[in-house]
């Protein structure tokens, strides 16, 4: 199973779990981030360090740390 900080830009994918501290999980899941839902990766930016991901038609920010806690499965382009 991949992690989100793994997968290549414009990639869907199910995400599986969420790892991490209990208030990091709380916060994701807040945001909309649930097992089993649909999420896309749209932009990657190593210099500043996070991802943007669509969620149920939003698009959410995330930290590299807080992308490696995300496990997704079935990656497409």
């Amino acid at each position: 199973m991949a992690t989100l900080d793994d997968i290549d830009v414009g990639s869907s994918m199910t995400l599986v779990s969420l790892n991490g501290a209990r208030t990091l999980r709380r916060r994701l899941m807040e945001l909309g981030l649930l097992p089993g839902t649909q999420i896309r990766l749209v932009r990657r930016n190593h210099v500043g360090g996070f991802v943007e991901v669509e969620v149920r038609r939003s698009r959410v920010s995330l930290r590299l740390s807080e992308a490696r806690n995300l496990q997704v499965t079935g990656v497409t382009s």
